[in-house]
């Protein structure tokens, strides 16, 4: 049998979506990023990243600015945000199956001796994705760079990455 690769797993928006709010995040309050910095900080294209871009200001996680002084910036509610609330923004509710989906009628569910897995799998899973934080994240990735400027010892370092 051929494999082919999983499906569980994020959309590129929700990639997307995470890569941008952690980048706006490590910006100092109230900077804003273009959309053309943004796509080039997340290897997102231009014209995607608007389509996703467009979504987090409608979840109020981002605010957009147009003209001379605009460009993206991440709002309080968005550094707060859960990594399970910036990927439910973009791609709505988070379902490791769809037996998981509330109101979905699945006639095996009774009989399923996987169905309690795929029930504790998707309890672990949202705990993860509630418990990681746009802020925290912004926070690891900020890290790299400022040793980068500022060893912490008189050591010289080598710093992969």
């Amino acid at each position: 049998m051929e494999r082919s690769s999983s499906t569980m797993q994020l959309t590129r928006a929700a990639d997307y979506a995470v890569r941008v709010m952690v980048h706006l995040a490590t910006l100092p309050d109230h900077e804003r990023a273009l959309l053309p910095a943004l796509a080039r900080a997340t290897g997102a294209p231009v014209s995607f990243l608007s389509k996703v871009l467009q979504a987090l200001c409608h979840a109020g996680f981002i605010a957009s600015r147009r003209g001379q002084s605009g460009g993206f910036e991440i709002l309080s509610p968005g550094r707060l945000a859960s990594l399970r609330a910036v990927i439910e923004a973009i791609d709505g509710p988070i379902r490791l199956n769809i037996c998981m989906l509330s109101g979905a009628s699945c006639n095996r569910k009774p009989s399923c001796p996987a169905h309690s897995v795929w029930m504790r799998a998707q309890k672990a899973m949202l705990e993860v994705l509630d418990e990681a934080s746009v802020a925290e994240m912004a926070g690891g990735a900020a890290a790299p760079q400022a040793q980068l400027f500022a060893p912490s010892s008189s050591q010289p370092e080598i710093l992969s990455y």
